[in-house]
This record gives C-alpha cells, structure tokens and sequence, in this order.
C-alpha cells in the first residue's frame, strides 16, 4: 500500500479549519486535523508546500518513521505550525491503519481503560447569576463536570464570556479584538463566583476555572488560595507557561490542583512541569502536540509521575481531533477530563462523525479507523474567513498575556 494524494481543506462553517485527507492506491483514506486559531493559511501552506510532496509513495503503515521522518528531517523542529502539521499526518495514517485492521483506533492503542469519557462544559455569563444559570443547564444535561467564567464587575468585556453559550468561538474579524484587564478587580471578585457556586450545586459537581494566563506566579498563588475553600476540580493556566519555574511558587502556596498545556507543541514543553510533580493536569491535545503518536508519548510520561490528562477541547478543534482524542482519552491508564465544546450544526455536517454524548460521557465511535470523515462538497460551501483571537491590554494600555 502506498500514499498516492494527500489533500489540504481549508473550510470555514462558522469558524476555519484545516483538515488533511491522505489516500492510498487501495482506495482507503484517512483524515487528521491540522487547524491552529488565527493562523490556519500557515499550517495549510507548510503542509501543501513542504510536507504532502514528502508523502507520496511513502507506506502509510510506517507511522513512527513517518513522524520522525517529518521532525528529525526538518532542520526548524517543534513549534506551533509544524507541530499542527505533523499531527495532521500522523492522525490521518492512524485513521488509515484502523480501517485497513478492521478496528477503531482505540483498539490499536491498548484497548479500552474506561467505558466512557468524562467531559466538562463551558458556562459563562456576564454576572454570577447569569453563570449559575448556565452550570445548572449544564448539570441537567448531565455533565459532571463545568468550567466557571464571568465577567469581571468594572471591566467591559473579558476573554471567555459570550453572548452564544454553546458555541463560543473568540476568534473574529479582520483585526483583533481587544480585552481590557484588571487583576485586581479579577483577584478580588474570583472567590465570589466559586462561593456561590459551591452554596447551589454542593460538593460532587467538578467546578473549573480558566485563567488565561493572565497572573503572576504569586498573583497565581493567591487566586488558588482563595479559591481552596471551594475544592476547584483544577486552576487552568494560572500564568504565561513560557516561565516554567513560575509554576514551583504557586505549588508552595496551594493546594488547589493546576492544569497546563493546551499551548504546548512537544514533551519538552512538558517534561520539567511533569517531572517535577508541579501540575497535576496536562492539557496538551492531538492536534497542537503532533498527533496521537506523540501526545501518546506526553500522556505516558505524566503517567509515570501521577499527572493526568485533560486535553483542550475548545471549538478551534474540529470534530476529527476530536474523534481522535476520545480513542486516547479512551485507552490511556491516567486519563483526568476531556474538555467538550459542541460544534455547531453546520460543522457537523462538514464533518460527519461517529462519536456521541450521553450523560455526561462521550463515547468513541466503534467504527474501524477514528469514525470520522470529512465531506468535500459541503466544505466547500463555506470559504476561509480570516479571523483573529483577541488582544488583552491592562487598564493603562499595556499589551498582557490572555
């Protein structure tokens, strides 16, 4: 069996996606995400100009050797773009070889660890009453688990609050939005929520929160004191991952669990973090961390130091990554959260897809491959948009990390 084509769709139901399609000279094909929120041309065209005349005669049984043929032989190794592109690949021959065996991929991984997959939802809103309301549509739905953002009183707009509470989708427009901030209105106003919440749902619901990367390592440290009182499932990006140090000062002063990496492209991004025991969650996803192969290799390192996985799940992710990272979520031994956004129906139709929810679980689809696939002719009703994620300035204009 040979590679013969691999096809680059770029395709916008409502928010750009970029999606990789190889066949084979048998006629088998096999999809993998190659999306990356506000810079999609570019992993398009690394993957169109630099990486699919590499595939063509290639076995697209040889995964490993594929992925290290793409990383080793590119002199410029890691980084969002690349990282993206080579996901893209290593995804869709792992579609590939599933249906060629006969088999969902999680099958190929080791089997099933768990029967379903617990996933958490967004609920947001511009006040603590208007977030309440969206947790309890949340827990009627049957999730378990519910990530917390509002607004901050005092502030016009803050990063993670929408007007549509389904599909939130930040990135928008010809030029970036821009956020104003506030730490100390943040600081001051975060505990309030998560009190609230605690006093209406009691003790089992999974209660999150992001932080987008917005604190200092001490600002950080303070917010997860705070917040201890209230039993936080886990404290999202607390501070820019960039200084890895910074995360040894929070873990000195809380107890309240940490997740990271859903910016992260490699395992050495990571492997301080999850060596260190200083994260108890790692959020690295399929398509940002250079595929199942590798993010396989990130989930098996956390799990030998006791950090579980929590991969990003955010609507920048299509319904193949998606597919993808429930057959891991599926088979791994330390498996924590998945997070779940719903697309919307206009994406589901783009990309027709096997995987379903039920009671706070999803479920893989037990069809040979990843159960997913994408449709060409409707991709093509809905062209690229150009969109950006917003910008985040403090009060006095300076540009902050969101």
């Amino acid at each position: 069996m040979k590679i013969v084509d691999a096809r680059v769709i770029v395709t916008c139901p409502g928010r750009n996606f970029v999606t990789l399609k190889i066949v084979t000279d048998e006629g088998v094909t096999g999809v993998g995400d190659a999306t990356l929120n506000g810079r999609e041309l570019a992993v398009a065209s690394y993957l169109r100009d630099h990486v699919v005349p590499l595939l063509i005669g290639r076995d697209p049984h040889r995964i490993e050797d594929t992925w290290q043929y793409l990383f080793q032989g590119a002199y410029w190794r890691r980084g969002p773009v690349t990282m993206s592109a080579i996901a893209a690949v290593d995804t869709a021959l792992w579609d590939i070889l599933g249906k060629v065996a006969g088999l969902p991929v999680y099958q190929l991984l080791g089997g099933r660890s768990r029967e379903g997959v617990t996933v958490y939802g967004h609920a947001n809103g511009e006040t603590v009453e208007e977030v309440l309301s969206e947790v309890a549509r949340y827990v009627d739905l049957g999730y378990r688990a519910v990530r917390l953002q509002c607004g901050v009183p005092g502030l016009d707009s803050t990063y993670g609050v929408s007007g549509d509470k389904m599909f939130y989708e930040p990135a928008r427009g010809t030029l970036p939005e821009v956020n104003v901030w506030s730490t100390e209105k943040y600081l001051s106003f975060a505990p309030t929520l998560f009190a609230r919440a605690r006093e209406e749902f009691g003790p089992d619901l999974k209660l999150l929160h992001d932080v987008h990367h917005r604190l200092t390592p001490i600002e950080a440290a303070r917010l997860g004191k705070s917040l201890e009182p209230y039993a936080l499932y886990w404290m999202e990006d607390p501070v820019p991952a960039d200084l890895q140090e910074g995360f040894r000062l929070i873990r000195e002063h809380t107890t309240t669990p940490i997740a990271v990496g859903e910016v992260f492209n490699s395992i050495w991004d990571c492997a301080d973090l999850i060596r260190d025991q200083l994260i108890d969650f790692i959020r690295t996803t399929v398509v940002h961390a250079g595929g199942i192969t590798h993010l396989r290799r990130i989930f098996d390192l956390a799990a030998l130091h006791q950090v579980r996985s929590g991969s990003h799940g955010a609507t920048d992710l299509s319904p193949v990554c998606m597919a993808a990272a429930l057959h891991v979520d599926i088979s791994i031994p330390n498996f924590g959260l998945q997070e779940y956004m719903r697309h919307t129906d206009a994406t589901d139709e783009v990309f027709p897809h096997g995987y379903h929810y039920a009671d706070g679980y999803l479920f893989p689809s037990e069809e040979p491959g990843l159960g997913v696939d994408i449709d060409e002719e409707a991709a093509a009703r809905y062209p690229y948009q150009q969109a950006y994620l917003p910008v985040n300035r403090l009060e006095d204009g300076t540009v902050h990390p969101w």
